[in-house]
């Protein structure tokens, strides 16, 4: 068995100790010796860190001043409480658009059609080459209707995907969906010419989720989900549990839980989770069903962000919470002070730590 440093502990000990740091301190252990700095980069490490981070889901929510605007970013961790971070190492004013496994897509608002794929505990960034401009744009403001970022922990490489309707320049929208993918590896895009008669409303852009190497979006109606297959470029539809509710006063959210697709719905002061057992046959399973009556009066204005096992975290206007799931135990992680512009759930996503290369 071999013994690191000292002697003191053998080295998959150290391994496993190193493994359970908040990134930011491991970057910091890195520089203790040349020892730790090389074991800390080697893939077997990555990997288990990697898988680890997996289990501790956090929510990045953006929070705006409604007299100044100035943008200030939190992190909210079920463990570790509140943290504040910036995205100034951009050099622009960004509004992040998308998050998976640690890095985040981020759009500039002066400059549109400039986007940045970033790990903000790193403070890494890679600036996305422009897309080739011909003649059109996308409806209705010239962003995307969809945007998405795909990020493979095994192989460290990552995909955006920006989708939207049509337009040539003087003419209405002709009902063609085009869609922008967005390669590491070779550091261009590709193009997907498509039809889709779909609608997205904000919250279901803001949760696209990245599974089975495809990334997916609930459709305005909640009528199915929309994936797109990154590997052989093809758009999807995928049912809904049959058991689900319908009606007014339904709302569905989609998240991801512990790898698996996750459908959460709201309905007369309960909320009950779906998990996608088996990704080919579409078979769903309720995994749990959670009474609501301790914050009743916050259900009109709660969306579902972010889960685990354990944990799961919802925004309101002003707040976050995060309910404990074994316990049952509900609990204000965070609340706005002053005012804000947008409701917190507006610019709420899914966030974890990983150690992940964007350059």
């Amino acid at each position: 068995m071999k013994y690191l440093g000292a002697g003191f502990f053998p080295d998959e000990v150290v391994i496993q100790i190193l493994s359970r740091l908040p990134i930011k301190s491991l970057f910091r252990a890195r520089a203790v010796c040349k020892l730790w700095r090389s074991l800390l980069s080697e893939d077997y490490f990555v990997r288990l860190y990697n898988e680890a981070s997996v289990r501790d889901s956090m929510v990045v929510v953006e929070v705006s001043d409604s007299l100044e605007s100035v943008r200030t970013y939190i992190c909210v961790d079920s463990s570790k409480g509140v943290s504040e971070f910036s995205l100034g190492f951009l050099n622009d004013r960004v509004k992040v658009r998308a998050s998976c496994n640690g890095l985040l897509c981020c759009s500039s608002i002066p400059d549109k059609g400039v986007h940045y794929v970033c790990n903000p505990v790193t403070r890494e960034f890679r600036l996305l080459p422009r897309r080739e401009r011909p003649m059109n744009r996308f409806h209705p403001d010239g962003e995307a209707t969809l945007v998405g970022l795909a990020c493979d922990l095994c192989s460290q490489t990552f995909s955006v995907v920006l989708a939207g309707y049509h337009r040539t320049f003087g003419h209405r929208p002709d009902g063609t969906f085009i869609c922008f993918v967005y390669d590491s590896g070779s550091n261009k895009w590709r193009r997907i010419v498509s039809f889709q008669d779909d609608h997205f409303t904000h919250m279901n852009k803001n949760q696209v989720v990245f599974v089975n190497g495809a990334l997916h979006w609930l459709t305005g109606s909640s009528s199915y989900i929309l994936a797109l297959d990154l590997h052989d470029d093809i758009w999807r539809k995928m049912s809904l549990p049959e058991q689900l509710s319908c009606g007014s006063g339904n709302r569905l959210y989609l998240l991801e839980l512990d790898g698996c697709l996750s459908i959460i719905q709201i309905s007369e002061g309960w909320l009950s989770i779906w998990v996608l057992k088996d990704y080919e046959t579409e078979n769903w399973q309720m995994v749990d069903r959670v009474s609501l009556r301790c914050i009743r009066g916050l259900v009109p204005g709660i969306f579902p962000i972010s889960q685990t096992s354990e944990y799961l975290f919802l925004a309101s206007h002003k707040q976050v919470l995060v309910y404990q799931r074994k316990s049952r135990v509900w609990k204000e992680m965070y609340s706005v002070k002053n005012g804000s512009t947008l409701p917190l759930w507006f610019s709420a996503h899914a966030f974890r730590s990983a150690i992940f290369s964007c350059k």
